[in-house]
């Protein structure tokens, strides 16, 4: 349930009835808008009069929530969420890319790959320390070296970065990190996403391989229930049959979510395609489907990369993709 309260309401009034909601066992959601702000009522609202409330002075409206996301869901907070990662703003209306290397593999790598992304306009630094991996052989990430040297690089560039956690007990090594990632395996590591929903930290919360829309917007329910609400959005692809891509991008995941959640999204062409050439069409289809963001995997020697080396974008066509992402952007303002 939700209470829409008329604007320029006694702050005591309302003060008042979140009071006397809280002690019928509920919690309350307060969400300020322009206009009005809004009570999103979490826990058993049946017990409660409507009527009752919807008679009181300072009550615009109440609305039943079917959905079984509430934190994440739009009717709590009608406005777009906007996100301050180390800086950079992400959602109601701010664009931001997101590039760099699968994996770290060395200082002069992710530096270099950092000062060339930044200089085409990236305004987060993206890179894998800790890396999931289908075959237990292949390359697992540097780790807690990988994190050093994604904070090396943040040094020499002053971008802010971004970098998955695989583990909980992880989480010490990702203090100085500005977004902690996670990815499309853990989505439903529902512990994972308990411990995260502690932290004050931005969280890009991948959809899972074959989860559906729903199922994402409940996995950020968890991080929300647990008071990080700085929850960004990613679709990533999804498994389907076809067998000429590595996923499928779901594009209509950005319109789709946006109608439910107010959080942002951002879409990862590397990861739906698995082809290099593919990422510039998708990364232009994807904002001008009007998703908040990308983010790009680019490497300085795609050939010889330890890690998705087949999908990652040389500097040179990041930087061709950068500049047509933003003529899109502007078309789509004018």
């Amino acid at each position: 349930m939700i209470i829409v309260i008329k604007k320029d309401s006694p702050e005591k009034q309302v003060n008042n009835l979140i009071s006397w909601i809280e002690s019928q066992g509920l919690r309350v959601h307060i969400s300020e808008g322009e206009y009005n702000s809004v009570l999103g009522l979490i826990g058993d609202t049946n017990k409660l009069d409507a009527d009752l409330i919807s008679g009181l002075d300072i009550v615009e409206a109440i609305k039943k929530v079917s959905d079984p996301f509430k934190k994440a869901n739009r009717k709590f907070h009608p406005e777009d969420m906007v996100i301050d990662v180390g800086g950079v703003k992400i959602g109601g209306g701010n664009f931001a890319i997101m590039a760099g290397p699968c994996s770290v593999e060395s200082d002069k790598q992710i530096i270099e790959i950092a000062k060339s992304v930044k200089k085409s306009g990236a305004t987060l630094l993206r890179g894998g320390a800790f890396k999931p991996r289908t075959s237990p052989y292949d390359f697992q990430g540097l780790k807690a070296e990988g994190i050093d040297l994604l904070l090396k690089a943040k040094k020499e560039t002053g971008m802010p970065i971004v970098t998955e956690i695989m583990n909980a007990n992880h989480l010490p090594m990702f203090e100085e990190v500005d977004m902690i990632q996670v990815g499309a395996r853990n989505m439903q590591n529902f512990e994972l996403l308990k411990e995260l929903g502690k932290i004050d930290k931005p969280i890009l919360l991948k959809r899972g391989l074959a989860n559906t829309m729903k199922e994402l917007l409940m996995s950020a329910e968890y991080i929300m229930a647990g008071g990080n609400e700085k929850i960004i959005l990613c679709e990533r692809g999804i498994r389907t049959f076809e067998t000429y891509t590595r996923n499928t991008l779901d594009l209509s995941a950005i319109p789709t979510l946006k109608e439910y959640t107010h959080l942002p999204i951002v879409i990862d062409p590397s990861h739906a395609t698995g082809v290099s050439k593919l990422v510039k069409p998708m990364s232009l289809a994807a904002t001008a489907a009007g998703a908040d963001g990308l983010i790009i995997e680019v490497h300085n020697d795609p050939q010889h990369a330890l890690c998705d080396g087949a999908q990652s974008l040389t500097p040179e066509q990041f930087d061709d993709v950068a500049c047509s992402v933003q003529k899109i952007r502007k078309a789509l303002k004018d």
